[in-house]
């Protein structure tokens, strides 16, 4: 099959500006991005982001188990949505000085009473509370969040507006 660039120009917004779109014609869209977190405590992060995505964000085991050192979970659309990949793996394929350490993940809640709840499981998971359920206008008008760490020292923040 033979991908065709294609270029083209797109007036948008107040005030307009003009922005070039880049597409290949023949192409499907490529899914969203998603969050890969390396981790070198692969089974304790997996039992973790087990108990709390389902529960949290709705969010289903698409492959793995805690021994297989790759699991990910995809959301309800059925695109992924988290993946764990130890880093030892990663390590193995690019070297020890390529592979940077943790990454973060944003779960977003309906309500106060859920962030309260969410932290909570999340401590009962095995996570550790780094901050605890507190305003933050500073970051967004009506936001509130908590932070944590997975077990594997992965930084999670619990939000809700």
């Amino acid at each position: 099959m033979v991908h065709t660039l294609r270029a083209e120009r797109v007036t948008t917004g107040t005030p307009r500006k003009v922005v070039l779109r880049v597409r290949f014609e023949g192409m499907d869209p490529l899914e969203p991005p998603y969050p890969r977190l390396l981790v070198d405590r692969y089974e304790p992060a997996f039992r973790f982001y087990e108990t709390v995505l389902p529960t949290l964000a709705g969010c289903t085991l698409a492959r793995g188990n805690p021994s297989s050192g790759y699991a990910s979970w995809d959301a309800a659309d059925g695109r992924t949505a988290l993946a764990l990949f130890t880093r030892s793996a990663m390590v193995s394929a690019l070297g020890e000085d390529r592979v940077p350490r943790g990454g973060s993940l944003v779960i977003h809640v309906a309500s106060r009473e859920a962030l309260d709840a969410a932290v909570s499981l999340c401590a009962q998971a095995g996570g550790t509370v780094v901050a605890g359920a507190r305003d933050l206008p500073e970051w967004g008008p009506g936001l509130r969040a908590a932070h944590l760490h997975d077990p594997d020292g992965n930084l999670v923040e619990l939000q809700t507006y």
